[in-house]
């Protein structure tokens, strides 16, 4: 079969397990608590398997436990993680402002009460290991997660297989970066002039830079508009397997690597891009908080070597903005 849910119909030799904060004594408090300072280890899987969903709720969250938690997956006894990102940025969350939508790869559902009170975050991306996971979440923050009521209510949904993976699988990955703010390179009363020239990429905001062979999977990229105006017209440029100039890949400007027309300035979102914050501070329109994402899946960035993912802050990196990003991908270990 072809759809891509062809595998449904597959008869497989797996084994369908939950690890989650359910009370093992029988009772209703189905929650953990993480105190200041701590890391509490979620799952802990022996065996060749594959992670198939993620799932975190908080009730009254202090705004900054999104960023102030950070999940943290090995794979196959590895000392240095795949995965380290603050919880929230992997959920899509945006400097700790949560929009609620839907796409393929993370939705954010909605519970009772307004979007800071309660909010159900999912991620479908698969998370194969040969030998075994672990997965923790650490907090790096001077309280207790999970606001006034210090709970946190978790689900990793996984398979275990009772053969080994296939050789060609590649393990999931995924790496939170932030410049705050990025430099620009044009004064104020020149910044936004077109003449203005980028012919190496050198000062574009870097995204990932990964060495191995994989592919890339996913990009959620936030853009603090502290400056103002329209900030996108930078080109993603990506540099594969040591290219100096030009990139394997060069874009046109940000709108169009997350699937919108010029100048998006309304919230959308769809199975694979979308613009699902864009604050409009203020009445004006791009300025604050903007969110975007982009899931590479029938498209996968793939490279053999290295990968420098790289995006202009503006064209020719004329403005000066805060970026964060998260990006998701799939590489051969050692990493």
């Amino acid at each position: 079969m072809t759809t891509p849910w062809g595998f449904l119909p597959l008869i497989r030799p797996a084994v369908s397990r939950r690890a989650s904060s359910w009370d093992q004594t029988g009772g209703n408090d189905d929650c953990i608590r993480v105190e200041a300072g701590q890391s509490v280890v979620l799952a802990d899987i022996h065996g060749a398997g594959v992670i198939t969903h993620m799932y975190f709720t908080m009730i009254e969250p202090h705004p900054l436990d999104y960023r102030d938690a950070v999940l943290v997956m090995y794979w196959d006894g590895e000392t240095t993680p795949s995965v380290e990102v603050p919880l929230g940025d992997f959920f899509c969350i945006s400097n700790c402002v949560v929009r609620r939508f839907t796409s393929l790869m993370v939705t954010v559902n909605p519970g009772g009460g307004p979007h800071t009170i309660n909010n159900g975050l999912n991620c479908y991306f698969p998370m194969p290991f040969g030998k075994s996971a672990r997965i923790e979440l650490r907090n790096e923050s001077p309280r207790v997660l999970g606001g006034p009521l210090g709970r946190i209510w978790y689900h990793i949904d996984y398979e275990i297989y009772s053969g080994e993976l296939p050789g060609d699988w590649g393990r999931f990955h995924a790496q939170w970066r932030r410049e705050h703010t990025t430099a620009a390179k044009a004064p104020l009363s020149m910044r936004g002039a077109f003449p203005a020239i980028n012919r190496t990429g050198d000062d574009n905001y870097l995204a990932l830079e990964a060495k191995g062979e994989g592919h890339v999977a996913g990009l959620f990229l936030q853009v603090d508009n502290v400056q103002g105006g329209w900030y996108g017209e930078g080109d993603d440029m990506i540099f594969v397997d040591g290219d100096i100039w030009p990139p394997s890949v060069h874009g046109t400007g940000s709108e169009e690597v997350f699937g919108g027309g010029a100048c998006p300035d309304a919230e959308y979102a769809g199975p694979y891009t979308g613009f699902h914050l864009i604050e409009n501070q203020h009445g004006e329109v791009f300025k604050g908080k903007n969110a975007m994402y982009r899931w590479y899946l029938n498209d996968p960035i793939r490279f053999r070597e290295s990968l420098r993912m790289t995006i202009e802050h503006w064209h020719a990196n004329d403005f000066a903005n805060d970026y964060a990003s998260v990006v998701y991908w799939y590489q051969s270990e050692p990493h």
